[in-house]
């Protein structure tokens, strides 16, 4: 894997979204010349910039950092992000998951 600066990251994933330095800016909550600052390399977003950029652009915090390539976000966090919904789910809907879950873990054990 080749390191790539956060910099390159975020203009890389900026110009995907075929977005201006002012529109990508307002999407992320900085201003313009902070997000020039980044793109140069010149400064360090802080961890909640990077936090809102990976939001922004559905990639992971480590692709945006170069810790690794692939810039998708694992289906463990869109299972997070379910379950952290949980409570918001009807009764019926909790059954019909229940009764599932049982048919796969009874599914899975007799193989």
């Amino acid at each position: 894997m080749i390191m790539i600066s956060v910099g390159s990251r975020i203009t890389e994933l900026r110009k995907k979204m075929n977005l201006t330095q002012e529109d990508f800016a307002k999407k992320i909550g900085i201003s313009r010349s902070a997000l020039s600052h980044y793109e140069k390399d010149r400064r360090e977003p802080d961890y909640e910039t990077i936090r809102n950029i990976s939001n922004v652009c559905d990639v992971t915090t480590d692709y945006l950092l170069g810790k690794t390539d692939n810039p998708n976000k694992s289906s463990t966090s869109e299972t997070n992000r379910a379950f952290n919904n949980f409570d918001d789910i009807t009764d019926q809907e909790k059954d019909y998951l229940e009764e599932q879950l049982r048919i796969f873990r009874k599914l899975r054990d007799n193989k």
